[in-house]
């Protein structure tokens, strides 16, 4: 089957559990008489003063529509040359790999490639990363603190976990996570670990910043997330008023993926010149400066800092699967609504 009717068979209940998650009217949507319109996965509250500053920059005027990076990849396709957006910018690799796999996205220059740490753009330069995150575990340590000893993301499929596990099924990360399963498992062995997974019977969230929240206040004992969502709780409220912590399992394990958001021009653009302003602009110093500090994520242009004490980026005991490999994001939604897991 196509990619995009599976993308779009697939996103019917993802699209609920998105929009559950956004609230009733959603976030803005300001592409109407813009000059350069932006298709943005990355949350609203995480980008909205970064794309503020590029267009204040650029003197582009930005229009930008604001829904999961899944969802988004969909509609592009669907839509195809007949699209308004310019650029998309995605919370993970897989949605823009999927996308490049389509033939929607323009080529970019290794001039602009080769501005990121090795791995962090696509080879062929139909995207580039603007960010990068780790997977981690979060976990009460009153409940589990057991998970800092913790080496793979099998060690979750522990019966007595029943029950007490948080995870985000509309998440492009987790749409990721899945992938990487897959590429590092196979298909019988993704199956079989989403499906032990569903029998220990997690609890759906709408986002991250609610797994978090969960684990916080013992809901469940322990959730999958990215790792920056703990450092802005803690940056924001202090880490003596934050029970929860966070564990980077330290093998070569699709738990330990590291991930980047990304932009990718849209083919057939009429703003391309813009487009392209815009992609070096998040790739500037200033730009990387707030994700590393604003965000907590980790920069990928070499030597820019973070306000924040993360173990750095080099030290990680990553997986070694290749962010190319995560572009086969329908199988992925078509696997996890097999299974149940939407």
């Amino acid at each position: 089957m196509h990619l995009r009717r599976i993308l779009t068979a697939s996103l019917a209940a993802i699209a609920v559990l998105g929009a559950a998650a956004c609230g009733s009217d959603g976030p803005a949507d300001t592409t109407e008489g813009a000059d350069l319109v932006i298709y943005s996965g990355r949350s609203e509250s995480l980008v909205k003063g970064i794309l503020d500053d590029l267009a204040a920059e650029t003197g582009v005027k930005v229009g930008v529509r604001y829904a999961g990076s899944s969802e988004l990849a969909a509609q592009l396709l669907e839509e195809g040359d007949a699209t308004k957006a310019d650029l998309f910018f995605s919370q993970d690799a897989g949605a823009l790999g999927a996308l490049a796999k389509e033939g929607r996205l323009e080529s970019l220059d290794a001039a602009v490639t080769d501005r990121v740490i090795d791995g962090f753009a696509d080879p062929d330069g139909h995207w580039v990363g603007t960010s990068a995150r780790a997977r981690v575990i979060a976990y009460n340590p009153q409940q589990a603190p057991e998970v800092e000893q913790m080496t793979s993301v099998d060690a979750v499929l522990d019966p007595k976990y029943k029950g007490r596990i948080g995870y985000a099924p509309a998440n492009a990360s987790f749409h990721a996570f899945v992938t990487a399963l897959r590429v590092a498992k196979g298909e019988d062995g993704a199956t079989e670990w989403l499906t032990k997974f569903k029998a220990n019977e997690p609890r759906k969230y709408d986002n991250n910043i609610l797994v978090l929240d969960g684990v916080d206040k013992g809901e469940v004992a322990l959730g999958l997330i990215n790792h920056y969502y703990w450092y802005e709780r803690v940056a924001e409220k202090g880490a003596d008023a934050v029970t929860a912590r966070i564990h980077f399992l330290g093998s070569d394990d699709p738990g330990a993926l590291i991930n980047v958001a990304g932009v990718g021009i849209l083919k057939g653009t009429d703003q391309k010149a813009a487009a392209l302003k815009a992609v070096n602009y998040l790739l500037s110093e200033k730009a990387q400066k707030y994700f590393a500090d604003q965000t907590a994520e980790y920069p990928v242009v070499a030597g820019v800092t973070s306000k924040h004490d993360l173990p750095p980026l080099a030290d990680l005991e990553k997986s070694s699967i290749d962010l190319n490999k995560l572009d086969s994001l329908e199988t992925t939604l078509a696997l996890l609504n097999e299974v149940g897991l939407t």
